[in-house]
């Protein structure tokens, strides 16, 4: 049985903001990753799917990066959050943030068939600005090592000029 994340972030981002292939609940053919608090750090269990696949028994690097890119961002939310202590208020919009930089190293092939788990370290650069430091783990080994730096998305996000 796939270990499951609890109380995600991503699940009370609004319709409007739902629909990232990555971690959208809205995105029928999206990963839905689901990001969560582990004590002081984050954490996005992911189990791919068959197609995923790179070569045989092993994920696509993509797959890894895309999981690296929305546990940074979902990451980043849970922290603004927690510091501006509005932990799952009634109504409250969590923050949203768009990523700005992603660094992403493959340490070792990642296997495939077996869950991923992305464990993340958040500091604060800047009030609206946050570096998320992420492993992703598969059979407790080390597979990848990425960077995000996340902003929170201004309110111009969607206006064209």
């Amino acid at each position: 049985m796939v270990e499951k994340v609890h109380n995600a972030i991503q699940d009370e981002y609004p319709d409007d903001f739902a629909w990232c292939y990555g971690c959208g609940r809205l995105n029928q053919e999206g990963h839905h990753f689901r990001t969560g608090w582990l004590g002081e750090k984050t954490v996005t269990i992911y189990l791919p799917e068959p197609e995923h696949i790179a070569l045989p028994g092993f994920v696509y690097g993509g797959v890894v990066a895309s999981l690296i890119d929305c546990h940074g961002t979902g990451s980043a939310s849970l922290a603004l959050r927690k510091k501006n202590e509005c932990e799952a208020e009634e109504g409250t919009e969590p923050p949203r943030f768009v990523t700005a930089s992603l660094k992403v190293d493959f340490v070792k092939p990642t296997p495939h068939g077996v869950p991923l788990k992305a464990i993340g370290v958040v500091h604060e650069i800047h009030p609206k600005k946050f570096k998320v430091e992420t492993e992703v783990f598969a059979n407790n080994v080390v597979c990848a090592r990425g960077e995000v730096i996340a902003v929170v998305m201004p309110n111009t996000f969607f206006k064209q000029e």
